[in-house]
């Protein structure tokens, strides 16, 4: 599906590419089928967005999704942490990605959630539907949170959950936050750095995190292709949601 397309580039760090492609990205959300309000909301962030110094809109990026894990967009990183588990995680993911066509940097984390909705995209509408069903409850969490800190980053969050085909109780996930303590202060974030990193694959000593893939064509889709199973996820989901209460 192109909007879940459209919704990966704008998930992705910002580039004068997606500033280009502005009147492109209006009418494939216009054309696509998610219901208005949806529409209005992702409509009204490509304007903003787009009409921004992109020095700027960078900057904002970072701070919200690079400082403090609360935001993380690794979908692990709200299921697992830095536990065991998340290492085997990572393989079968992969593992997915790759027997559908799709070849990752080792410096790529699978988990990364542009990443996964451009594999999403590939795999037919269905499949699109159960993969986003299966962290439905994580993009509720980044919602609840994003409109906690006044960001229109939100409204990205709220158009997948729509795709998801999930009925969620968006309020209930805002109570459970209401009190949450912040991790992307000065201090909090002294603390993380005190800790080492987890990294994976041979070359864990690359920095940062490229999103740029040979993404699948789409005589390699796998129609018939089995949903990955998040272990514990909706608990998953509400305990972390519940952290910091």
């Amino acid at each position: 599906m192109q909007i879940a397309n459209v919704i990966s580039l704008l998930l992705d760090y910002p580039t004068e590419g997606i500033i280009e492609a502005k009147n492109d990205l209006l009418e494939i959300i216009e054309k696509s089928q998610l219901p208005p309000a949806e529409k209005q909301g992702l409509a009204a962030f490509v304007r903003d967005r787009c009409s921004r110094d992109l020095m700027d809109w960078q900057s904002d990026y970072d701070a919200l999704f690079e400082r403090g894990r609360a935001l993380s967009l690794l979908l692990f990183e709200h299921v697992h942490g830095e536990s065991r588990d998340r290492g085997q995680a990572m393989v079968d993911l992969m593992n997915q990605y790759k027997s559908a066509g799709l070849e990752l940097d080792v410096r790529e984390l699978p988990d990364y959630i542009p990443l996964y909705l451009e594999f999403l995209s590939t795999q037919g509408e269905e499949n699109l539907q159960l993969g986003l069903q299966e962290v439905a409850h994580i993009l509720a969490l980044l919602a609840a949170r994003l409109e906690q800190r006044e960001s229109n980053y939100a409204a990205i969050m709220h158009a997948l959950i729509h795709l998801s085909g999930v009925v969620l109780d968006v309020d209930d996930v805002r109570e459970q936050i209401a009190n949450e303590a912040r991790d992307d202060t000065k201090e909090a974030l002294d603390k993380v750095w005190e800790e080492e990193m987890v990294t994976f694959g041979p070359d864990s000593t690359a920095d940062g995190c490229s999103s740029a893939v040979n993404k699948p064509s789409d005589t390699q889709r796998k129609d018939q292709l089995v949903p990955i199973t998040w272990s514990d996820f909706k608990d998953a989901g509400q305990s972390e949601a519940q952290r910091g209460n």
